[in-house]
């Protein structure tokens, strides 16, 4: 567990009275996961976003705490899970085609086919279907984060986002599309093929002229740099130091930061004008 150093005064007493909050958020979490989803992880990551949840708790911001470290310990509880999951766009495609193809065999046969009748129909090994089901089902835990709506994390609170979660929720997306358009060329490439166009990454790195080991390091690249802009303007505490603060990769990840914030203010600004009334051209 994470210890109490340099907790502010009166943060202890809300991280040991709100303790049980992450117990139950992990319980509830483990009847929706895999069984090799490890409850002592979770609880690690609950108990770490709750301590972290007291340090930077703002009560002047009218939000209880309850709903606030809510937010965080589930945040960080996704995050662990999505940790974990490494399937690849490949993997869930081929999962779906033989889905369709189970479904066409149970039609035609009128019962559930054989993993080997599966794998004649679909011209793969049966090796090859299992490994395909066992990475599937390692996948299964992004399905906690499918949407916004009807996620774990709102089912546990309520059955509709607050206002608050609402507007943060946008403001998140908002702040997500503009780092990942000011990203360098290579790696919002990959971020736009790869999670939003699903290509494979053979495919992107065919496009790239690079290996697919090098593709999944440009994209893990990618993942660092939006995770650090987006907590740059919303949660700045969590943005971690520079190994070499005023080294070239430091000031390249500065001005990407600032460069967010740039394009961020213009767009607000091109939505609203003087007067603060919406912008309707």
């Amino acid at each position: 567990m994470t210890p109490y150093n340099d907790v502010p005064p009166g943060s202890e007493a809300l991280i040991l009275v709100h303790v049980p909050l992450v117990g139950h958020i992990v319980r509830e979490t483990m009847a929706r996961v895999p069984s090799y989803v490890d409850r002592d992880d979770l609880s690690s990551a609950g108990l770490a976003a709750l301590v972290q949840a007291a340090h930077s708790y703002d009560p002047d911001r009218g939000v209880p705490f309850n709903r606030y470290a809510t937010t965080r310990i589930r945040g960080a509880i996704l995050d662990e899970l999505r940790s974990i999951d490494w399937a690849s766009r490949s993997v869930r495609r081929r999962a779906r085609e033989l889905d369709a193809t189970r479904s066409q065999l149970a039609t035609a046969l009128g019962r559930p086919a054989t993993t080997a009748e599966v794998a004649q129909a679909s011209g793969l090994s049966t090796d090859e279907i299992q490994a395909n089901d066992d990475d599937v089902a390692r996948a299964q835990v992004l399905s906690l984060h499918a949407s916004e709506d009807e996620g774990l994390g709102n089912s546990l609170v309520s059955g509709s986002p607050t206002p608050e979660a609402s507007f943060e929720h946008r403001e998140r997306l908002t702040y997500l599309t503009e780092a990942i358009a000011e990203l360098p060329e290579r790696l919002r490439h990959v971020v736009e093929q790869y999670f939003l166009a699903e290509r494979p990454m053979a495919e992107i790195a065919a496009t790239l002229g690079v290996t697919e080991s090098r593709v999944s390091q440009l994209r893990a690249e990618a993942l660092v740099l939006l995770r650090d802009a987006l907590n740059h303007e919303l949660e700045p505490d969590l943005v971690p130091e520079a190994t070499r603060p005023g080294g070239a990769a430091a000031r390249r990840r500065e001005a990407y930061f600032a460069a967010v914030a740039a394009r961020h203010a213009h767009g607000i600004r091109g939505y609203a004008s003087p007067s603060g009334a919406v912008n309707a051209s």
